[in-house]
């Protein structure tokens, strides 16, 4: 089987401000404290289903720097700069068509760049059963999470017919909901949290995008020609921009008939929020979490503590608040109002 797996690491996660800026976004950061960034964690766990030559990055111009230093084993043409984003649906398809001009029989797996998964070994075995599904067949192969509480900052993908580790047909896909309703997705048991990660080989993808996102892909024929000459730059700057900006969520697994899931429990989170994060953290007897070095809590309970490692950091008598800081910026919120974050770090 030829395995390519294509890491999408374009965003900026702003919702991880201090520690993740659109300089430095959270792909490429050691969120957890565990000495590897998001992105090398992500290359970790797929090391035992693909070759570190298959592997590709897309992201934006001004990442590539660091994706080649965070990155070293990855060919720097499979290092993928998108010149501005245009959602994943056109970023994918980038990356699908290039990888089909020189690898016809690739079986493809792409991935979010910026997610945790702690259950590697269930992990590398659910993906292996999904390649080996699409290997010589036309289905797309979702991956759904068995969710563990009634989230609403995820999107769902409900199989009626779903049996855990096994490949199902899709019934449907839902958008992010109501606590309400996320209540009801948890007990129903056949909903599942959306990771993002899909599974298919390149005649597939090929083939569903023309069906599905003609302009996209009449925007890659264009552009086709230029692939791995000296060419490609300036054709990806004058044509990548003319692409639809949509998600392939809703230009493919929202229409398309032949999308399948395999579901698992993988003990997965995107890390979106500080408060995803604290969830993954070691806590003390007072709940509080602590990433970085010198850092000491008086009186305080159920606080997220993120410095830099050569910083001394005392805190005294906090109660459910995050205290992050990067090299000239510091945040002190409460976790309760995290979702606000975003605004509170706009530029005035």
């Amino acid at each position: 089987m030829d395995t390519h797996v294509v890491i999408m690491a374009g965003g900026i996660g702003s919702r991880l401000w201090p520690l993740s800026t659109p300089e430095m976004p959270k792909q490429f950061i050691d969120i957890l404290g565990v000495g590897r960034t998001l992105i090398q964690l992500t290359v970790d766990r797929f090391l035992p289903l693909c070759r570190a030559d298959r592997f590709w990055v897309v992201t934006s111009e001004k990442y590539v720097d660091i994706v080649k230093q965070q990155l070293p084993d990855i060919p720097d043409d499979q290092i993928l700069a998108e010149p501005e984003p245009r959602n994943t649906a056109p970023c994918i398809a980038y990356a699908c068509r290039k990888i089909e001009k020189r690898f016809p029989d690739a079986n493809i797996v792409v991935t979010p760049a910026d997610a945790l998964v702690l259950k590697t070994g269930e992990f590398a075995e659910t993906i292996g059963k999904a390649l080996a599904y699409t290997e010589n067949s036309s289905a797309i192969v979702t991956v759904g999470i068995a969710p563990s509480r009634p989230e609403t900052g995820y999107g769902y993908i409900h199989a009626s017919d779903a049996v855990m580790g096994t490949v199902v047909k899709v019934s449907e896909f839902k958008e992010k909901p109501d606590l309400a309703t996320a209540e009801k997705y948890l007990a129903d048991g056949h909903f599942f949290w959306n990771a993002g990660i899909f599974v298919w080989n390149v005649k597939t993808i090929s083939a569903e995008l023309r069906a599905h996102a003609p302009q996209i892909m009449e925007v890659m024929d264009a552009l086709s020609p230029s692939f791995y000459t000296p060419a490609e730059g300036a054709e990806l700057k004058r044509l990548f921009p003319t692409c639809d900006k949509i998600s392939i969520d809703y230009a493919v697994m929202e229409k398309s008939s032949s999308i399948h899931v395999i579901a698992e429990d993988l003990a997965w989170s995107d890390l979106g929020s500080w408060g995803s994060v604290m969830t993954h953290l070691p806590a003390d007897a007072e709940g509080n979490a602590a990433v970085g070095g010198d850092i000491r809590l008086f009186d305080c309970k159920d606080c997220l503590v993120h410095a830099a490692s050569e910083k001394t950091v005392v805190v005294e008598g906090l109660e459910g608040y995050i205290v992050a800081e990067s090299a000239d910026r510091l945040l002190i919120c409460r976790l309760a109002d995290e979702q606000h974050i975003k605004e509170y770090s706009a530029a005035k």
